[in-house]
Formats: structure tokens, sequence, C-alpha cells
């Protein structure tokens, strides 16, 4: 019985014939449509087109599921050569099946290079709600539950036709993965992993990245997750301390760096007191002795050593906002960056009162080591807007830098104790209540290198990173849906 529609973008006529006849020899295949740009020759022997500028596009999805009439469709969003697996889609129409989810994937195996690698992906949750989750490029939808969801789809989208068809799925019924290797394909993107995680904020991008928030936002409001622009006012008075502001540097293993980032906050010109608490987690590299040094030197550095040696860089931030040293505002900066000029953290605080927040966040520029500009040069995060940023945030992968906190504030929210994602984690739990400040010139340089923590991570470790901020991302989300249930 033939229960599935397919559809594909057309790529070379040799990869496109390769597809559709792997697809065609399963029997359970009723029609396999190429999706072609209007006017483009796309002719195969026994295949229909349906004309879109893109497979990705609102009409394309809208057309798709006008004309899958069979219980099920499959969607291939790459145009390279696909081959599946044994009995491959005969498994993805019996999981399909038995759990009666409204998308199921899979793990997959890619070509890099001429040399075949596995790609496990992880499991869909309530907040994966990042436009870039990694499904692989073989989506097995529930026909019944993709035409309601693509009902609500706008057809004038460009780009995020198929994250809004996903996201409306994900209301219906559930997205499961099969953790098998289903199909093989080749990887067209052979960047590290570095050079990759920049793409949303990329100036070039911007126009995908406004489609992607405002379909976000709808399945926000329809979740039920979507928050007003209404904050709780900040009291900048509520605490005495005994400095105005406070740089924290969480350390571990940068003589490299640690300097330069020494250096830059010393320099720092200001109209109040400030200090500078460095948590020095056990390093071994000869770091410890250059803070030392400075710290006899200057008594504005505060060397902490802490006693846990079970700390992330989130413990080191609650071991720092917790010291009686620490200021009213505690500003962020990372190990190997350093600040802009010795203006950044005037313009910080400044900004504090001028805007009444509880966190501020800057605008950075990348710079290689040497501390010359590189691609995608200044990141200014501006997709997040006073009225709308705090809901935009559970798409985006980041929030900026530097971040900085109201002490008081901060003290109240345990920074996750980890290494990866905690700003992140603590931005979106103050801005469930609080306004984010915002900067939008450069006041930060965000130093790209070899050494970086995330310049070259394996697909495993890329995997662990995402599974936890969509974690983050469901809490949250579960946390806003009870907020505004008044639940709390």
């Amino acid at each position: 019985m033939k229960n599935i529609t397919c559809f594909l973008p057309f790529g070379t006529p040799e990869e496109t014939r390769q597809t559709v006849a792997e697809l065609q020899e399963s029997p359970l295949i009723e029609k396999v449509i190429l999706v072609c740009k209007p006017g483009e020759s796309a002719e195969i022997d026994g295949v229909d087109r349906l004309e879109a500028e893109s497979i990705s596009s609102g009409k394309a999805v809208l057309k798709m599921a006008e004309i899958s009439d069979t219980a099920y469709t499959l969607i291939y969003n790459h145009t390279s050569a696909l081959k599946m697996g044994q009995l491959a889609i005969e498994r993805f129409f019996q999981v399909a099946t038995d759990t009666q989810s409204g998308l199921v994937y899979s793990n997959h195996l890619a070509v890099k290079n001429g040399k075949v690698e596995n790609i496990p992906v992880v499991d869909y949750q309530e907040g994966s709600l990042r436009d870039d989750f990694n499904f692989g490029s073989v989506l097995f939808y529930n026909t019944g539950m993709l035409k309601k969801a693509a009902a609500g789809i706008d057809e004038s989208f460009k780009f995020a036709g198929l994250y809004a068809l996903r996201l409306g799925v994900s209301l219906l019924g559930g997205v499961l993965r099969i953790p098998e290797y289903l199909y093989t394909e080749q990887e067209p993107d052979l960047r590290k992993s570095g050079e990759k995680i920049f793409d949303y904020v990329d100036p070039k991008n911007r126009a995908v990245q406004i489609e992607m928030e405002i379909a976000c936002t709808r399945h926000l409001k329809k979740a039920g997750a979507f928050l007003e622009p209404v904050f709780t006012p900040v009291k900048f008075g509520e605490l005495e301390f005994a400095t105005e502001a406070s740089v924290i540097i969480p350390v571990k293993n940068r003589v490299r760096t640690i300097e330069d980032a020494i250096k830059s906050v010393l320099s720092q010109k200001t109209t109040f007191s400030f200090n500078l608490i460095i948590v020095d987690n056990y390093s071994t590299d000869g770091t410890t002795e250059i803070i030392a040094k400075y710290a006899q030197a200057d008594k504005r550095l505060i060397h902490i050593i802490p006693e846990r040696k079970d700390l992330g860089i989130g413990g080191c931030w609650n071991e720092a906002a917790m010291n009686s040293a620490c200021g009213k505002f505690a500003i962020q900066l990372d190990s190997d960056d350093i600040y802009f000029d010795e203006t950044t953290v005037q313009q910080v605080v400044d900004a504090f009162y001028a805007q009444n927040c509880a966190m501020v966040v800057g605008t950075y520029q990348m710079v290689n080591f040497a501390l010359e500009e590189i691609p995608p040069g200044i990141i200014d995060h501006k997709e997040w807007t006073p009225d709308n940023g705090r809901n935009n945030a559970l798409r985006i992968n980041g929030l900026g830098a530097p971040r900085a906190f109201y002490t008081p504030v901060l003290r109240k929210i345990p920074v996750p104790n980890v290494n990866y994602g905690e700003d992140y984690a603590l931005g979106l739990a103050i801005s469930r209540r609080y306004q984010i400040g915002r900067i939008y010139n450069p006041i930060y340089l965000c130093r790209r290198w070899d050494d970086n923590s995330d310049a070259a991570l394996s697909t495993e470790v890329m995997n662990g990173h995402n599974l936890y901020k969509d974690r983050i991302r469901t809490i949250e989300l579960l946390a806003r849906k009870n907020m505004n249930r008044g639940n709390e």
C-alpha cells in the first residue's frame, strides 16, 4: 500500500535523479515531487514539479500541504544525492505509525572529504525552539498534522516555512528521533564549529532572522509562553555596596591571555569606584602567578581561589557574586577577551540607570589573537528589541557580550554550575521579569583563536551543548507558561 508522498528540491540533474531513484525503490512511495524555482528546467520522467523559490518558503509548504494526499509526507531538504539505508523508509513509516508522532527524524551518515562519519542528532523537546535545530535532512511528517500546521503559515515567508511547520506540528503531535542511522548524504558545510556559531548574527542573514523571529513569536503565543513587554521595575537603592561595579573573570589556565584581560580592566576610566574579581579555578600553567603579581600591585584586584574544586564557570560566578567585595553591578569579562577601550565599564553602569534594567548586554567585535577584526565583524544582537527581545531569546543561541547584572537580582538566581550555557540560562531567567538593557556600539573585543573552548568541537560535544541549551529553553518555556497561568 502506497502511503508516502515525497518532496525534494531540485539540485543537479544527476544527483536529483539518484535521489528520486532511491526513493522510488520503496513500495511505500506513491509519488515524488520536485520543488523547482520558477522557470527552472528540471524534467525527470515520472516526477511532478512544484514551483517555489525555496523548499523552505511558506509558499512551498502550503503547496506541499495541498498536494499531499497520502498518510505521510517525506521532505528531503538537501540537493545532494540521498542514499537510504536498508528498509529505512519502512522504518520511518513503522515508527511514525506505531507512535502516531507528528514528525519523525533520525541519525544519519555524512560523507565529508570522501570519508563517511556518523552524525547522531539530539532528541527534540518542548524548548527546542532554535531555528538551526539539526533534524538531518529527512523529515517524515504525519500528513494530517502537516496540513493543520500549514494552515497557520504565512505564504509570504521566504525562509521560515519549514521552521514554522515543525513548530506547528510540535503542538499537534510528538516530534520523535529514531536513534538509528537510516540514510547517507553529502555534508555541504565543512567548516569547524567555531566558524559556524555566529551565522545567525551575521548581518547578511538578517532577513532570515526577522522571519524566524516572527514564526517563533507566533508559536509562543499559541503555546501560552509569550510575554508581553511589561517589566518589574528595578530599585537600585535597595542595598548598600562598598563599590559601584565589579568586573568578574572566571579563569583556568589562560596564561597567554589573562594579563591582557587584567590590563584591560585596570585601565578603565570611571566616575565611580570599581574593582576586579578574578576567580582562579586552580590554574596550573602560570596563570595564578600572573594574577597574584597584579593583585599585589593594585588593591582593586581581588584574587579568589575557591575552596571547592568542583566548580565550572557558572560556579565561579556564584563565588564572585556572593563575595562581600562584589559591587552593585557585576560585569563579565572572559579570560581571553578584552574591553574595547577604557570607557566600557562606565558605559555599562550608565546603561543600567538610563534604562532601569536588571541586566545589560553590550556589543562586541570579533578579532583574532592579534586583535585584528575578523568576519563577521561587529555582533550587535539587534534582534533583541525592547518589546520582543525576551521572547526571541528562546530561539537564538546567545545574548551577546559583555553581560552585566544588577547584583541583588543576580544573587537571587543561582548560576548553573556548568562550563557552557550558564550565561544564557541566567539571561533567560532574568528576562522573564526584568528588562534587559542594550548597548549597540562595540564595547568588547571577542578574541577567536585555536584555544577557544568552542573552536573545533566534535559532533558529540556539540550535541551535548545543544541538548543542554534546549533543556534550559524547556525549563524557561515551562516557567513562562506557568507564570502566564498564574501558577508560579
